[in-house]
């Protein structure tokens, strides 16, 4: 199945009317890239728990309990971009069949055990989806949508940061 454009989002959400300011144009476009977004979100959600259920090796428990503290983060984010398409009169579409026909993220290898593995599928993902943050954040900009690129800005900063956690693992000298 094809992955759908941002146009083929945009055409297929439906608007609500509400008091915010933004014209509805603009809102669209916003909903549209962020529902994207979601897709990507949910996807990254659901690989880390892949990792978090099939990690093995003498760094397991460690890995284990990153992977799901990573995965508890990666759900605050999915939470605040659905909320944030609803808030600007849009319908977030998180479903695991849209997120999975939608997400730009490369396919989680799902033969993998080593705890270095692991770390670098999940490492490799929440570089790609730490892109797409910075991405949306510029686009939301350029839509004119300071809260919309602020609420990427923290979601960036998170990744960051949870990346940083997870490369720690391939970084240390042998």
């Amino acid at each position: 199945m094809p992955r759908s454009s941002q146009a083929d989002v945009a055409e297929a959400s439906k608007m609500y009317e509400t008091e915010n300011d933004l014209p509805e144009k603009r809102r669209a476009k916003l909903n549209a890239l962020m529902n994207l977004r979601l897709a990507s979100a949910v996807d990254l959600q659901t690989q880390l728990k892949q990792a978090h259920w099939n990690v093995k090796g003498p760094s397991f428990i460690g890995l284990h309990e990153l992977f799901d503290q990573v995965d508890e983060a990666v759900e605050n984010y999915v939470d605040m971009i659905a909320e944030r398409i609803v808030q600007l009169g849009g319908v977030a579409e998180g479903t695991a069949r849209v997120a999975a026909a939608r997400s730009r993220l490369p396919e989680y290898p799902l033969t993998i055990a080593d705890g270095l593995d692991h770390v670098a599928a999940v490492a490799h993902a929440l570089g790609c989806f730490g892109h797409e943050a910075r991405e949306t954040i510029n686009e939301a900009g350029m839509l004119q949508d300071a809260d919309t690129a602020d609420l990427f800005t923290e979601v960036s900063r998170g990744i960051d940061k949870w990346l940083w956690f997870i490369e720690a693992h391939q970084q240390a000298p042998k």
